[in-house]
């Protein structure tokens, strides 16, 4: 799962409340976290997240401006209407 590797999800833990977490850290990365999701493959590498909510996450080395609010924004809004939870914070 490295940074480098685009078509790769970097990072996926499991929250105190159950909640699968895929944490990008590269934005380029979105869709290929959206296929590794809606294709199935997270439930055939990680069998024991069947039937348990995904969130992604997005994590930024800085504050987003304008622009970068308007793509989160965006890609939020296309994330949601797939049932997939999307949040972004900035790495401290």
């Amino acid at each position: 799962m490295s940074v480098e590797q685009i078509d790769k999800v970097d990072f996926i833990s499991t929250t105190e409340k159950g909640i699968i977490k895929l944490t990008i850290s590269d934005h380029l990365k979105i869709n290929a976290y959206i296929n590794f999701i809606e294709s199935g493959k997270i439930f055939e590498e990680y069998p024991s997240f069947v039937n348990k909510k995904v969130e992604i996450e997005i994590v930024l080395k800085f504050p987003p401006n304008e622009i970068g609010n308007t793509f989160l924004d965006k890609c939020k809004k296309i994330i949601d209407e797939l049932n997939i939870e999307v949040s972004w914070k900035v790495f401290e």
